[in-house]
């Protein structure tokens, strides 16, 4: 689906990483700008739309034979500001009035930074740790979903629902990519302990 556009920009001279830089700063406006003021509806239906978008980086690479390190690095940074854009929207809005979605917004948000440290960090070490039950997507999706139904008139406890099933399910992925990481480093281990003694 996004290959015709993708073609459309390369052909423009258009970078995959202005894609990317562009594409962040449209979610951090809508999230900062929408979201605060209430707009819950049309605010999680526009970015839900602009993060649509956010596969057009790698499917330009792709196509213009483009892909680099940098390049993923600079996606997986910026990723990481949108989602804060997202979740601190969504604690601004909540705040001072309705604490407990301003409480599960942060809890979602920090488990979430959680879960991409922590592949992130286990990737430096050189082990594989890229398991678990709630990746990006889920996460987002979940919150703004629950966000766009009560944007529409739903009771404020379905979003507090939804993000602290996302703060859980996050802090369930930490927890299996920490036991991912434990097994590689011992697999790791184990592998050199043979190797000394062979």
């Amino acid at each position: 689906l996004l290959t015709p556009g993708a073609r459309l920009l390369t052909r423009l001279g258009v970078t995959p990483s202005a894609v990317t830089v562009l594409g962040t700063v449209l979610v951090c406006v809508l999230a900062l700008t929408l979201l605060p003021a209430g707009r819950l509806a049309s605010g999680s239906a526009l970015i839900l739309l602009a993060l649509l978008g956010d596969g057009l980086d790698g499917t330009m690479a792709r196509l213009s034979g483009r892909e680099t390190r940098f390049g993923a690095f600079l996606d997986s940074t910026l990723d990481r500001v949108a989602d804060a854009a997202i979740f601190c929207g969504l604690a601004w809005w909540a705040f001072p009035g309705r604490p407990a979605v301003a409480a599960t917004a942060l809890a979602a948000l920090v488990t979430g930074f959680l879960v991409s440290y922590a592949r992130a960090r286990a990737e430096a070490e050189g082990w594989d740790a890229s398991v678990g039950l709630f990746e990006r997507t889920d996460r987002l999706v979940v919150t703004l979903a629950a966000a766009f139904a009560v944007g529409v008139g739903a009771p404020d406890g379905v979003l507090v629902v939804a993000l602290g099933i996302v703060a859980v399910g996050s802090a369930v992925t930490v927890g299996q990519r920490i036991g991912a990481a434990l097994r590689a480093a011992r697999a790791q281990t184990a592998a050199a302990t043979a190797d000394a003694t062979s």
